[in-house]
């Protein structure tokens, strides 16, 4: 059985979706949890005393990984409470779908390219300097990033660019056991966009469609995944892209 038991997790955008369900399985496993979020109160709180019901120590710290200060607070304060890092998950992000590239404001390109890139590269190049020895850093991408999707080009692009990043990164500190890799989901059910489960009702179809086990993604789908990057199974995994797709062809 994996155990993350005496490690601490950071993981962004982990007061609801994707991010909730990684930092509730790291917690599971023993991990002492940082939840960060940027505005929603409410879901932080909701997840800040499910983690504590599992007996690890968590904390949640409010931070917008637009903004490098917050960044750099984040992990300072981190370190603060826990003393050390050793496991980052780049995950905050946010989505926009059904937008032709004729159609894409400037405003809704900074917003994504903020959140989604500045957010992921600076988020992991704070890792990078704070994470200790053989540590983990994972990001979460999109499988926009594999097959383009029409309506999803600024989307799509702000998650491609911190795959490179994690190539680079993957060669630069692997020298000190860390590793570095990206979890690539297809579209999550219960996450994002499809919180609610009659929006994008022709989007939601498609994707099915294109998806030979016939469904969406779970949370839980990619919470595996992040389980495995974690721990010491993947120990000689590194600079990798893993798709969580159900062999989805978009």
């Amino acid at each position: 059985m994996n155990t993350l038991q005496n490690k601490t997790a950071l993981i962004t955008g982990s007061a609801r979706g994707l991010g909730k369900a990684i930092a509730e399985r790291y917690a599971a496993l023993g991990a002492n949890i940082v939840i960060n979020f940027s505005k929603d109160n409410i879901s932080a709180e909701e997840t800040l005393s499910n983690i504590k019901a599992m007996g690890v120590k968590v904390i949640a710290i409010q931070a917008d990984v637009s903004k490098v200060n917050d960044i750099e607070r984040l992990f300072n304060e981190t370190k603060k409470v826990f003393g050390k890092i050793d496991i980052v998950v780049a995950n905050a992000g946010i989505e926009m779908v059904e937008t032709p590239v004729t159609q894409f404001t400037e405003e809704q390109f900074d917003r994504l390219f903020n959140i989604n890139t500045k957010g992921a590269y600076f988020t992991m190049q704070q890792a990078a300097k704070n994470i200790e020895d053989n540590g983990r850093i994972i990001y979460i991408a999109s499988s926009t990033t594999a097959f383009p999707v029409p309506g999803m080009a600024v989307y799509g692009g702000s998650k491609t660019t911190p795959r490179y990043l994690v190539d680079v990164l993957s060669k630069e500190i692997g020298h000190r056991g860390v590793t570095v890799n990206s979890i690539i989901p297809f579209a999550v059910d219960h996450s994002g966009i499809f919180v609610d489960p009659n929006a994008y009702p022709e989007l939601r179809k498609s994707l099915i469609e294109s998806c030979p086990l016939g469904r969406l993604a779970e949370v839980e789908d990619v919470a595996n995944l992040a389980e495995f990057f974690a721990s010491d199974l993947s120990s000689f995994v590194n600079g990798q892209h893993l798709l969580v797709n159900g062999g989805a062809t978009q």
